[in-house]
């Protein structure tokens, strides 16, 4: 593996030979990227499969083939997303050209997370290609299989002066971090995050931040309980729980929270069987260490749904807590696990007054059939994004951006949001050389 210091300072001459800026280098290596992608399908989902034992579909959909999605649609608009814009022009420019250039930053560097190793490192990846960058690449070695994967494929792929993948641990990513990069893109928890920004600070480097938090689900008596169970479960339980953007706990009255209960038996049943231990669609926890700080917060719990747990397979059964107190365990961190806390409010003026004391989350989920209750949230509440009547579905609108705000993070991207992230907006404006 190369000294980091070298590493840096190679991939900064190679940029500034001017390689990565043409369109048609750009375009070819986001066509190597999706090629990737569809040679190696099953050699992706193999390595999930080691890493998370997470079920092969959902391997395939919500990693392999919705990151395709986002590099063809990269090819797709690159050429449009290239093109400087025009902006309206105040009255002593009228007789100039000004214009937005979307300028490369340099050397980024590209920090992955493990509970999605594939997406989480070649959306960004992709993004920067395409804004005409180059990249080193941290994969997660949380996930091993998957980042040593990353580091034999991705040379084969992309070409390897412009793009290098960096495996290790905390020392290799802390030698990393030493160094000056243009642009720095995390995704993980937010005590690392904090460390990658005061990284980032001493170099003044710009930073997207895609952290996570408690995501609040509520639920008033003019939702159809039935639906919410079966969306406020898929959320929750995609993935074992361990999504940025699961359900975290629900807020709504008692006979809401009855109804959900009740709802929630029979779905989790009709999803996973009688035994959701032995469901091939039913996912497990990453390692001990998160099996067991997960088992931890259950501690005092009172147990609606399930609870049951087997550390020797990494297993957590789907589990539903009732009767929750603000200070008990499972409110105070984020859960990423399939444990799903009810705390029982009266009204949705309580459910933004508890929201709101606690860290800004990274979304929000409201259900309601109330323009008014809509209206209330939007306006009294503050997240990285709102989702009304369903969870996790806005991750997939690349239209909007998504990223956080406060402790759940900075910046966004998705769609032409990613190449707007690894792109400087340089403005320009050309006078004429002779004044009339």
């Amino acid at each position: 593996m190369s000294n980091p210091a070298d590493l840096v300072f190679t991939l900064r001459n190679n940029f500034n030979s001017g390689n990565t800026r043409p369109y048609e280098f750009r375009l070819k290596q986001l066509q190597g990227l999706c090629k990737l992608l569809d040679d190696q399908e099953k050699e992706l989902t193999d390595a999930i499969l080691k890493d998370l034992r997470k079920p092969r579909f959902e391997a395939l959909l919500y990693e392999v083939k919705y990151t395709k999605n986002e590099v063809l649609n990269m090819i797709y608009n690159l050429k449009e997303w290239m093109k400087p814009t025009k902006p309206s022009k105040p009255l002593p420019f009228l007789m100039d050209e000004v214009l937005i250039h979307s300028e490369p930053y340099g050397v980024t560097l590209i920090v992955g997370a493990w509970n999605y190793p594939i997406m989480l490192v070649l959306i960004p990846l992709a993004g920067a290609i395409a804004a005409g960058n180059v990249a080193v690449i941290k994969p997660s070695e949380v996930a091993p299989h998957t980042a040593e994967l990353l580091q034999e494929l991705i040379p084969k792929y992309l070409d390897q002066e412009f793009y290098k993948v960096y495996c290790g641990g905390i020392p290799e990513t802390t030698s990393l971090l030493s160094q000056r990069f243009d642009y720095i893109f995390y995704t993980g928890n937010c005590q690392v995050g904090k460390i990658i920004h005061a990284a980032a600070a001493k170099h003044l480097t710009p930073v997207t931040l895609e952290m996570g938090g408690k995501c609040p689900v509520f639920i008033d008596q003019t939702a159809d309980v039935e639906m919410v169970a079966r969306r406020v479960l898929f959320g929750r339980l995609l993935n074992a729980g361990q999504s940025c953007i699961a359900p975290d706990y629900i807020l709504c009255d008692k006979l809401t929270e009855q109804k959900f209960v009740s709802a929630a038996k029979k779905i989790i049943k009709e999803w996973y069987g009688e035994n959701a231990k032995d469901s091939p669609c039913y996912g497990r926890i990453i390692n001990e260490r998160h099996f067991n700080r997960i088992i931890k917060l259950l501690e005092g719990a009172k147990i609606a749904i399930g609870g049951s747990h087997d550390i020797n397979d990494l297993y957590i059964e789907p589990t539903i807590v009732t009767d929750v107190t603000p200070t008990h365990p499972l409110m105070q961190e984020e859960i990423f696990g399939p444990i799903l806390p009810i705390f029982i409010v009266d009204n949705a003026s309580s459910a933004i007054d508890f929201i709101n004391k606690r860290e800004k989350p990274l979304a929000l989920y409201l259900f309601s059939t109330s323009k008014t209750t809509h209206a209330l949230f939007l306006e009294y509440t503050s997240s990285g994004n709102m989702l009304i009547n369903d969870t996790l579905m806005h991750f997939s609108c690349d239209t909007i951006p998504f990223g956080g705000v406060g402790n759940s993070g900075m910046g966004g991207y998705h769609g032409k949001y990613t190449f707007d992230t690894f792109s400087h907006p340089k403005g320009t404006v050309s006078s004429r050389a002779i004044r009339l």
